[in-house]
C-alpha cells in the first residue's frame, strides 16, 4: 500500500513521499506530504488503522 493523496497543482492523485503521521485537533489522522512528481505539498485524511498499518510498513514516519 502506497500513500496516495489529491495533488492540487497536479490535479489529480498522485503518489505521496516523505509521509509523516499527524494527529488532527479532532482527533483524527492525516499524512503529511509532498508530491513525488511536483513537490508540491498534500495530505490525505486516513483511518486510525490504515495510519497505524502505514507507520508499520514504513511507508510513514510518526510526527513530533
Amino acid at each position: 500500500m502506497t500513500i496516495e493523496g489529491r495533488c492540487m497543482k497536479c490535479k489529480e492523485n498522485k503518489t505521496m513521499k516523505d509521509a509523516q503521521m499527524t494527529i488532527t485537533s479532532r482527533g483524527g489522522y492525516m499524512a503529511k506530504g509532498k508530491c513525488a512528481d511536483c513537490g508540491c505539498g498534500m495530505c490525505r485524511i486516513m483511518s486510525k488503522d490504515n495510519a497505524d498499518k502505514a507507520v508499520a510498513d514504513g511507508e510513514a514516519k510518526k510526527a513530533a
